[in-house]
């Protein structure tokens, strides 16, 4: 299974739909909103979230969301990266709630070779995040540096730093 692109094999204008899909839980919520000490009642008090607010009930935290189809995109788009270089915009559009399932696709926007290194390029994407009723509820673009094929195959090849099993006679 391919992990990650070359340069060469990104176009302009291709969409990548990432699977699978991934249902947030209180617990993904809750867990995330400690790990970065994001402590705000809309996410981590019922009670709280159901006497006032607008919504009635807790509002996952649009970060695990971000984070969430970052990471969903990683082997479709940056899983051969040299370097993530910019978020150039993040929008939540939509809410999303505990026992929604968050699907994502990336679309490629553009692409040029780097000006310095020649075994590289930069490739500019928009992912997208949506609900199980097709609700969009994040999107985000961001310019990933990857690698040329010369780049690669230089290092290691498809998987590079990966040992050979020892068998013992």
């Amino acid at each position: 299974m391919q992990f990650g692109r070359y340069y060469e094999e990104f176009e302009v204008g291709a969409v990548y739909k990432h699977w699978p899909g991934k249902t947030v839980t209180e617990y993904d919520d809750h867990l995330f909103c400690l790990l970065t000490m994001n402590h705000h009642p809309l996410h981590m008090d019922a009670h709280y979230a159901a006497e006032t607010t607008d919504f009635g009930k807790n509002v996952v935290v649009g970060n695990y969301i971000y984070s969430l189809l970052l990471g969903m995109s990683v082997p479709d788009i940056s899983g051969k990266a040299i370097a993530n270089l910019e978020v150039e915009s993040l929008r939540h559009i939509a809410p999303t709630f505990h026992g929604d399932t968050i699907y994502g696709e990336t679309e490629v926007l553009d692409k040029r070779e780097s000006k310095s290194k020649p075994d590289r390029g930069v490739v500019a994407v928009e992912t997208r995040g949506y609900k199980q009723d097709g609700t969009v509820v994040c999107t985000f673009r961001r310019r990933v540096m990857v690698p040329k094929v010369s780049y690669g195959e230089a290092r290691g090849g498809e998987q590079p730093g990966r040992p050979e099993p020892k068998i013992d006679a």
